[in-house]
């Protein structure tokens, strides 16, 4: 496992090439008690969905604030005739959060307490090295209570102005199925045009991040530990939609053998046979 400390200023970096090397990495203190979150390409900043959006289709800075108004506007208006219970006008979090889980884009980075799920969301669909970042709650919140975005008004004054550098964790007072079977939480930046890890960079950040690269060698061994920790689509998305997508590993996997290599596993006869 090597690690790297880029800089008296940053987060740490990891680089490991087994499960176990992961294991030992996250039960242990410091990180046994920090937030996670997955993806598929280590190369990738952590930016939200929103600002991936605003860039990737070239929208002026200059209107991010207003279009982002803008579409929990129409979500709040049109929502309604999808929900039994929307939630309260005014409780902008509560609504974003939604959003989010309908796959809409938000400011809204999607964190978990478990470091297995994480795991999984960088290992699952990734064909070259996943990662994991970890962030410690504890140390962002410092002096954060005020700009807690669940406040009515909150949001527009704190996010939408997009003047302010800090970032927020927290889960919505009422969490959704899927928010619940991840065991989520969201980490919620001020500002859009730079990720989280640039966000925090006047910070030390040997205490608050953690940039854990998993080797694509990893990822055999950790996605078949994390299917039999029953940590699959289908308990993480419990509907329709997640036991669709679960199906993609089972093309992957075997009780009796290895699909990859036609290899069977070995028996308790033939391992007495062996004896």
């Amino acid at each position: 496992m090597a690690v790297r400390r880029r800089s008296k200023r940053t987060y740490r970096l990891f680089r490991l090439d087994t499960w176990d090397q992961f294991l030992r990495l996250v039960t242990h203190p410091p990180y046994s008690n920090w937030a996670f979150r997955g993806e598929r390409d280590e190369r990738w900043p952590l930016y939200s969905s929103l600002s991936r959006y605003f860039r990737a289709f070239q929208v002026d800075p200059r209107a991010w604030a207003e279009q982002e108004a803008r579409i929990l506007r129409i979500f709040k208006r049109k929502a309604h005739q999808f929900l039994e219970k929307p939630p309260d006008p005014e409780d902008d979090f509560q609504w974003l959060a939604l959003m989010q889980h309908h796959g809409a884009p938000t400011r809204l980075i999607d964190f978990t307490w478990s470091p297995y799920v994480a795991a999984f969301f960088a290992l699952e669909r990734t064909r070259g090295d996943g990662v994991v970042w970890a962030m410690n709650k504890a140390r962002i919140d410092t002096g954060r209570a005020r700009m807690d975005p669940r406040i009515s008004g909150n949001f527009h004054r704190y996010f939408l102005k997009g003047d302010r550098r800090f970032i927020w964790m927290g889960e919505p007072h009422t969490m959704n199925s899927r928010l619940i079977a991840q065991s989520g939480t969201f980490a919620v930046p001020g500002v859009l045009d730079l990720p989280v890890e640039d966000i925090l960079s006047d910070q030390d950040q040997s205490n608050i991040m953690a940039k854990i690269v998993l080797a694509n060698a990893v990822r055999e061994v950790g996605m078949r530990e994390l299917y039999r920790m029953n940590i699959t689509h289908a308990t993480l998305f419990p509907d329709l939609d997640g036991l669709a997508r679960s199906l993609g590993y089972e093309l992957e996997f075997h009780w009796a053998y290895n699909p990859r290599t036609m290899r069977k596993y070995a028996t308790e006869q033939t391992q007495r046979r062996r004896l």
